[in-house]
């Protein structure tokens, strides 16, 4: 069969595929089928055009296709408007469900905070634990936090809290970098979180004992920031988790398409890890440092655990 006929043949194709840009012209999200067919006979137009400028078909007929491909291109790629509806969906009713509903994270936010409450025990119990904080943290690490909030908040310069926010983001979104990576390897990802959580916890029990003479100022910084910053250390984990076990408990799929499906069910509760780490890092950078009374600071963390119950909680608790 000539080439010719061949393109001909095809021209019902291309008629289709003018339709189809149309159509999608005038409206913003068209259906899945619409998408595939659209692909299908794009693709196809593309090789029409590479075979009729290769066998020097008449000059109207390669500049058709190569309108249409260039209109078909345009409309497979262009800039789609924001959704607010979608995305409002996404971040109000899918997200939290899906964070509330997730059995990596409940696993994990029990494990961080069981080990945190006991590591905040021993080392504050001097009498039972005398040497808990001290075996854990070192004496070094206990005399620098000693040193570091020897004098109370008295506040900062604006340029200071700023640079020194950009340092608690990249230092805090480190550690939920840490505990996310070693969270795809299961084992080291578990034992980095209750590590953490050991030394947080340790660290607030000694610094919370009567005879620590440090102790105000030591919770009167970190009493703000603490809500959103340790949620986004067990979000971290929780979601490093989730990848982690989608390798190994497959549920009959291949590991290659476990993986890439519970990425985007991970995707939520990384993207709520790095929205509290940077709240976090903004309250510690200006509000934490600062003069204000201790009840000032104590209200931003109790209404921190309001957005944080409501947003995890009501909003995540399951639906008919």
């Amino acid at each position: 069969m000539k080439v010719a006929e061949l393109l001909e043949r095809r021209r019902q194709n291309w008629q289709e595929l003018e339709g189809l840009c149309d159509r999608m012209g005038r409206i913003n999200a068209p259906s899945a089928s619409e998408m595939t067919r659209f692909a299908a006979l794009y693709r196809a137009a593309c090789a029409d055009l590479a075979l009729a400028d290769s066998y020097q078909l008449p000059p109207n007929t390669v500049q058709y296709l190569d309108r249409l491909v260039g209109r078909a291109h345009n409309q497979l790629y262009r800039t789609r408007k924001f959704d607010t509806r979608k995305w409002g969906r996404l971040l109000l009713f899918e997200a939290p469900q899906i964070i509330f509903n997730d059995r990596c994270v409940q696993g994990m936010f029990c494990l961080f905070w069981g080990v945190f409450i006991l590591s905040a025990v021993l080392a504050m119990n001097k009498a039972t634990w005398p040497n808990y904080a001290e075996s854990l943290l070192g004496e070094e690490h206990l005399t620098q936090m000693e040193t570091m909030y020897d004098r109370p908040m008295s506040g900062r310069d604006a340029g200071t809290n700023s640079e020194m926010t950009g340092f608690y983001v990249y230092h805090n979104a480190g550690i939920g970098l840490k505990c996310f990576a070693y969270g795809a390897l299961v084992i080291p990802g578990i034992f980095t979180t209750l590590f953490n959580a050991a030394v947080l916890g340790a660290t607030f029990g000694y610094m919370a004992r009567p005879d620590v003479a440090q102790s105000v100022n030591f919770f009167n910084f970190v009493t703000a920031h603490g809500p959103f910053e340790l949620t986004a250390i067990v979000l971290a984990a929780g979601g490093g988790l989730r990848i982690g076990v989608s390798w190994i408990r497959t549920c009959g799929w291949t590991r290659g398409a476990s993986l890439r499906m519970t990425a985007r069910q991970a995707v939520p509760i990384m993207f709520a890890s790095v929205i509290l780490f940077c709240l976090a890092a903004l309250i510690e950078g200006f509000v934490s440092p600062s003069a204000l009374p201790y009840w000032c600071k104590a209200s931003v963390a109790v209404v921190s655990s309001g957005v944080l119950m409501f947003y995890f909680v009501l909003l995540g608790f399951p639906r008919r």
